[in-house]
């Protein structure tokens, strides 16, 4: 039930918006894992077509922290700090997207930045937390105090096909915003606006509850803005069609680029509900792949699918070749 509501939402706010999408990032930086939000909102900001410009792809955040500028080349073995094999892949994967330009200077590896990267390119960070069911609410409550406490969004909603009831909004933040969201008919009713947070403050971070105690983590703005990076950059580079189409023949692709099944007559999930256990298997090639969930992604939203790239050569260089 949660992944075909989170899907229809999806699908829903690429449409009514303008916002970059992705589903299942991390939303903790004192404990990286211990919270992961369900849909992430990328608001663009003035930067947004410089940062469009570079890369399809996710650009790593040790690289655009690294000491490597758009000027001067610097030994690629001193660019990253960290262990040496953990930065050799941060800069092999900067190359790789485009961000880094290497060159060679007797027989050793240098790189520089292909062009400066636009810290503006993010004007908001939306978090969506996905409950279908208030009555069976799991952890929301806490994870949403989290969400709240910690400021690493701008904003942070949770979405429900429930009615909304005043005991419902009194046992959440009153920061967090709802929304009622009907998958079937694809309307959305605003229960309550999100109050916009202060990622540019200090966060509080919840990390455990026992009886009498809670422990927390204080958190920075600086580790805040680096966390922010990370998260925007995975959104880019990762999208919310996520899955894989099974080869079945029941299964198809709707309009929106999500799993239908014709069997069962539903959005199914892929790596739970298909296989050869499945009653409505019927072998067959998949319906889609990652081209088709490119391409849909490139018209609907300002995601650049194959951009230009911003390399660019540096006057006096190739006498270092």
């Amino acid at each position: 039930m949660e992944f075909g509501f989170e899907l229809a939402l999806c699908a829903h706010l690429e449409r009514e918006t303008d916002w970059v999408l992705a589903r299942q990032l991390g939303g903790a930086v004192a404990a990286p894992g211990s919270r992961v939000v369900d849909v992430v909102g990328v608001v663009p900001g003035p930067g947004f077509d410089d940062r469009a410009r570079i890369t399809e792809r996710a650009i790593p955040t040790a690289a655009v922290e690294s000491a490597a500028g758009v000027g001067e080349a610097v030994p690629a073995a001193r660019a990253v700090d960290g262990h040496p094999e953990r930065a050799r892949d941060v800069v092999d994967e900067a190359v790789a997207c485009g961000f880094f330009v290497e060159e060679r200077r007797g027989g050793k590896r240098y790189v520089r930045q292909a062009t400066r990267y636009p810290d503006d390119w993010v004007g908001e960070l939306v978090a969506v937390e996905n409950k279908p069911d208030l009555a069976r609410p799991g952890d929301l409550e806490r994870q949403l105090r989290v969400d709240a406490s910690l400021g690493l969004f701008d904003r942070v909603v949770l979405a429900t096909e429930s009615h909304v009831t005043g005991a419902h909004l009194n046992r959440i933040p009153e920061a967090v915003g709802v929304w009622r969201f009907h998958p079937d008919t694809d309307e959305r009713e605003v229960v309550r606006e999100a109050t916009p947070l202060d990622p540019d403050a200090p966060g509080v971070e919840l990390l455990a509850e026992h009886p009498g105690r809670t422990d927390v983590a204080l958190v920075s703005p600086a580790e805040k803005a680096r966390k922010r990076r990370r998260v925007a950059e995975r959104a880019y580079g990762k999208g919310w069609r996520t899955y894989e189409f099974p080869a079945c023949a029941n299964c198809a692709a709707d309009g929106d680029g999500r799993p239908r099944c014709a069997h069962f007559g539903r959005v199914v999930d892929p790596a739970s509900d298909c296989g050869e256990a499945c009653p409505g298997w019927e072998p067959a090639e998949p319906a889609a792949d990652d081209d088709d969930a490119a391409a849909l992604r490139d018209a609907r939203t300002p995601w650049v699918r194959d951009p230009p790239g911003a390399v660019r050569r540096q006057a006096g260089l190739d006498r270092f070749r």
